[in-house]
Order: structure tokens, then sequence, then C-alpha cells
């Protein structure tokens, strides 16, 4: 039997360096950010509170790309941006729409409402096993996710609760509780659904395409520097729109590897042994 103190020392942290540190350190600064985006939505102020889950979302997006630059990926890390992940982008939008939203709905309300956060944390959970599984997804599936990822459906989530901070919209029904509802049921089914969506991990830009592109990220900077409460919705539809073709281009890179694999596979051919008391030549 082990002794228990040396268990115990085996099962505490070991020392790291700060550069190893960095990441679990945006990632606690991510979770504190929607903390307090749950603090300003008590208090009424769901501009600062949208602003603050996004800036969660904006240092969930680095702490992962921190890490696998510092070579500092581990266990611990991914353990804790899962939880940070589950509050920031499961709890603290659920507070937001319902505060804003779909209180006036009463029991109806609340309980759309919890649809969001279990939708978050049973996704999380599945992305959790899928890191650990002894079988390994193939290299091409890395460009995509398997449904919406946490962030993104926090942020689109709130696309109603945006529009509606906007000064130039005046539309009663983004704060409706049926809009509400559509919105937390629809975009948790979609974070728990098997559709493949796009992931930047791995995206690369074709030569031709990246002058373009430069460019038009700089006229969406501009725009949410400008008028933001339209701006980003506007670019959460895009997103939406684009969920088709991310699930036709994963069929189709899924059929081009299979196809592949065939070709390349080893033709297996079956062949009589020599000695065959069976065989009718030898009778």
């Amino acid at each position: 039997m082990p002794d228990p103190e040396q268990r115990e020392r085996r099962l505490r942290l070991r020392g790291l360096s700060i550069n190893r540190l960095l990441p679990n350190i945006i990632t606690l600064s991510a979770l504190c950010s929607g903390l307090t985006a749950i603090r300003f939505a008590l208090n009424g102020d769901f501009r600062s509170a949208v602003l603050a889950i996004i800036a969660a979302a904006f240092l969930d997006a680095l702490d992962g790309r921190v890490a696998r630059r510092l070579n500092a990926t581990s266990r611990f890390g991914a353990e804790l941006d899962s939880l940070s992940d589950a509050i920031s982008f499961g709890v603290a939008p659920a507070f937001l729409m319902y505060l804003s939203t779909m209180s006036t709905a009463g029991t109806f309300g609340w309980v759309m409402t919890l649809m969001f956060p279990i939708c978050s944390a049973l996704r999380l959970a599945r992305f959790n096993v899928g890191i650990y599984a002894e079988e390994k997804p193939p290299v091409w599936a890395g460009a995509y996710f398997t449904g919406v990822p946490a962030p993104a459906g926090a942020l689109l989530v709130i696309m109603p609760l945006m529009l509606s901070l906007s000064p130039d919209i005046d539309w009663p029904w983004l704060r409706h509780p049926v809009t509400g509802a559509v919105f937390l049921v629809g975009i948790g089914a979609l974070m728990i659904s098997r559709v493949p969506s796009w992931s930047l991990k791995r995206g690369r830009i074709p030569g031709p395409w990246v002058v373009p592109t430069l460019v038009l990220v700089a006229l969406a900077i501009g725009l949410m520097v400008t008028t933001p409460w339209t701006t980003l919705p506007l670019i959460g539809l895009v997103y939406l729109l684009l969920l088709p073709f991310s699930y036709a281009s994963y069929r189709r890179t899924a059929a081009r590897e299979a196809a592949h694999a065939a070709a390349t596979s080893p033709s297996i051919v079956e062949l009589r042994a020599v000695g065959d008391s069976n065989d009718p030549t030898r009778r």
C-alpha cells in the first residue's frame, strides 16, 4: 500500500513557470468576465453585460492558442477551460436573456431559459469525452467543430438583445419571450447537434483571398466600432447561413478521404493452400 503522504504529493500540482501558467491566467480572466456579465445583468446594465460576454469569448479564443504556442497544454487547463466556458457561455447568457426578455413569461420563461445552459453543459461534456477518447478522429476533421461551439452559441443567443440595444431599431418583438424562447432552444439545439461547423484553428486562407479577407476584416472592425449593436448580429446571421455550407464541405471531404483510403489500401486476395485436401485437381 502506498504511503498516504506520498500519494498526496503525487496528486499535488507540480511547480510551473509563468509562461506555462499564462494560458490558465487567461482562462480565469475569461471566467471573471463571464461572472461580471451576470453582475451587470442583475443591475440592469445589459450593454455592459453583452460587452463582458464578448470579452470572455475573445479571451477564450486566446487561451488555447497561447497554450499551444507555449507548449503549455495540460489536462488541468482543459478541465478549467470547460468549467469556465460552462459559466461564461452557458450560465451568463442565460441569465442575461432571462432578466432582459424571459422574466415576464413566468414559469415558461424560466424553463426555456434552462434549456440553454443545459445544452451548453452537455456540449462541453461531449467535447471533454472526445479529448480523452482512445480512437481519435482523422486529422482533416480538426478543421470542423461538432455542433456550434459554446462561445459562438453564447453570442448567437443574445442576438435579439443586441439588436434591441441599437438606437436605430425599435422592434418590440425583439424582447418578446417567444423570440427569446426560439433563440434559447434553437441555438442550444445547434450546440448539441452533430452538424459540422468550420473551425478557424486550422483554417487557411488561399493566396488570392488574403488581401480581400484583410479588407473585409477591416470593414467589419470599422462597423463594429461605429454600430456594434447591428454589426454583431449581422455577423451572427452570416455565421448561421454558412452552417449548411460547412456541412456540405464536411461531407465532400469525408467522401474524398474515404475514396482515397479505399484506393490506397492493399487488396486482399484469397489464395488456396497448395496442400489443401479439398482441391479437386489433386484427387
